[in-house]
């Protein structure tokens, strides 16, 4: 997504267990008949806002994709048998066609129609472009300079096509993956009122009204107790609508009878449960019966050694892998340590001691896989180029002391390395690095997840063979592990080193793996304030340019590390139903679809 403290929240798998009543019927054979499939949602990532036009506090895959994109459609459906690509079928709208010189970009809808009878027309796209540019700043996917700053202008040439006027020639699959995939219809015959009790008008043509719009819908969005029965979520494009939603995130759906859409739901319901904790959840799957069961659900990492006990049970388990990355930023403006981090020397010397091998076998139970660079390594794509594949950086603590001691360090194994030569020569420790500077940094990392735990564990092992000293603190709160981690500025106290908060980021609804939301210059997720002239440039061409650019992009970033690369886990573990068919492949994207599931 748009954002790390997204991602995060959404693949977070970290107890009150609410009864999980399967809905069933008597066949004639007098056996039950299952019509309802349940679905366990992860502790601390339950849906929690409605509204697509989602702010970053709410910008999260549980809200996103495992949620409104049931109800509301987006324009440009992606994630197709398992891979990261347009899915034509699923989409709104025909594939794009843009102009020559790739300064616009023509749209024509398929016909599709709301829950009410109203067919989805080109004002729906229209209100939704006028609500995100008047409210931009509230909008977790927003960043400077790009959607919707790069649509200058709309030209509505029908009910059903529309142009979209953009700010500079882009590449297709850029804006198509990361511009165009932001866009969802939105009912404006329904939702363009600024009050309850206000009439439907034409608000968000001017840019107050829009924001009044907004305001109204936000704050209806935020009384979540009343989502299925407030009449604004009743009017969806989706395969299903909302039969019940409560405060806990416990949500039952029911199918939309005006689905335009293929795969017409085949359950009669779709449930998701909330859990307050992986036991309960594990809980659930060990003690289900036919009739009290969770159909879909998901084993902790930490508890992998129970998944043949639990398959015994009926279940199979299916390790979902995400469109994601993992790594730590580095604090590149703290005036104590940013010195040493912006020495490219200093920075493989960090990575040749990260034994992400050994962090897969002893943190994940050999459940991840490594990451080598920017763009996902997993599932297997056209935007990973040959030498993207291998890592280099291979774990090496004699050659991570070697590069140390050639740059003017005294190395210490199990104590503290100093800079014992400092300068700006060729054998020296770097700008900034004073002489008997110690290699020391203090580490925030999520707590309460046992995985990460280990994973810093090992780290601080592994560091320690070259002398750099790791001075751990957990904290068990995410939004504040994440947000402690943004740059130093003038007048602000900032003291960090090094963040982790475990889970990475998910290239989601941002599907083209650019750097521009993570490293370009003033990036908003550029946590550690990475600045570099080239990467900027290769940011650059990635937007206007075809697939050798984002290979040149990519090849260079790993190289460079403006992040410490370690191991990506999978989304989740899955455990399903033996008897629920559809379900397969799991979308590396994080969507689910069951309108797709059935029971055998």
């Amino acid at each position: 997504m748009s954002s790390r403290r997204a991602r995060a929240r959404g693949a977070t798998a970290l107890a009150g267990l609410a009864a999980v009543l399967v809905c069933a019927s008597c066949s004639g054979s007098g056996l039950p008949e299952r019509t309802t499939a349940v679905w366990a949602e992860s502790p601390l990532a339950q849906p929690d806002y409605i509204f697509p036009l989602t702010s970053l506090k709410h910008f999260s895959v549980a809200n996103l994709m495992q949620f409104q994109h049931l109800l509301y459609r987006p324009l440009y459906w992606f994630g197709s048998s398992g891979q990261v690509q347009l899915d034509e079928n699923l989409s709104l709208a025909q594939p794009p066609v843009y102009a020559a010189d790739g300064r616009s970009v023509s749209i024509t809808l398929k016909s599709y129609t709301w829950s009410d009878g109203v067919p989805v027309t080109t004002r729906d796209i229209v209100f939704w472009q006028n609500l995100v540019s008047a409210n931009k700043g509230q909008w977790g996917a927003y960043a400077p300079g790009q959607y919707p700053d790069n649509v200058t202008g709309m030209t509505v040439n029908s009910p059903s096509t529309i142009t979209l006027m953009l700010s500079q020639p882009y590449g297709a699959d850029f804006f198509t993956y990361n511009e165009l995939s932001q866009i969802t219809p939105i009912p404006q015959h329904v939702w363009d009122r600024e009050s309850a009790a206000g009439t439907v008008g034409d608000y968000d043509t001017a840019p107050d009204g829009a924001r009044a719009v907004y305001q109204f819908l936000d704050a209806e969005a935020a009384r979540t107790a009343t989502y299925s029965t407030n009449s604004l979520w009743r009017v969806v494009d989706g395969p299903w609508r909302l039969k019940s939603f409560d405060t806990k995130g416990n949500v039952a759906m029911v199918p939309n009878r005006r689905y335009s859409g293929p795969h017409k739901p085949r359950l009669a319901e779709f449930d998701e449960i909330a859990f307050t904790g992986d036991a309960a959840e594990v809980g659930a799957l060990k003690s289900g019966s036919a009739a009290h069961r969770v159909a879909y659900g998901y084993l902790p990492v930490a508890d992998a050694a129970q998944r043949q006990q639990i398959t015994a049970l009926g279940y199979t388990f299916a390790p979902w892998t995400g469109w994601q990355i993992n790594d730590f930023p580095l604090n590149f403006t703290n005036p104590a340590s940013g010195p040493m981090f912006r020495q490219a020397y200093f920075r493989q010397a960090m990575q040749m001691l990260v034994d992400q091998q050994g962090m897969i076998s002893n943190a994940f139970s050999g459940f991840a896989y490594p990451t080598y660079g920017p763009v996902p390594g997993r599932p297997a794509s056209r935007y990973m180029d040959q030498t993207a594949k291998t890592n280099p950086y291979p774990f090496s603590a004699a050659q991570a002391i070697a590069l140390l001691q050639d740059h003017g360090w005294t190395v210490n194994p199990g104590g503290l390395s100093t800079c014992t030569n400092p300068g700006t020569g060729d054998h020296q420790c770097g700008a900034g690095i004073a002489q008997a500077k110690q290699a020391a940094f203090r580490v925030e990392h999520l707590g309460g997840s046992p995985t990460v735990a280990k994973e810093m564990a090992q780290l601080k092992s592994d560091y320690a063979q070259a002398g750099i000293q790791l001075t751990l603190t957990s904290n068990p709160s995410l939004e504040e592990v994440i947000g402690n981690a943004t740059p130093c500025i003038q007048g602000k106290t900032c003291t960090w080193d090094i963040q982790y908060w475990g889970y990475g980021w998910i290239y989601a609804p941002d599907f083209y793996p650019t750097g521009d939301q993570l490293w370009a210059t003033a990036a908003p997720s550029n946590y550690g304030g990475w600045h570099d002239a080239m990467t900027d440039q290769l940011i650059a061409a990635t937007q206007t340019g075809t697939l050798p650019a984002l290979y040149a992009y990519e090849d260079y970033l790993a190289k460079q590390l403006p992040v410490i690369w370690l191991p990506t886990q999978y989304l989740q573990l899955s455990m399903i139903d033996k008897h629920l068919q559809g379900t397969q492949p799991q979308d590396p994207l994080g969507d689910i679809n069951p309108e797709n599931w059935y029971w055998k």
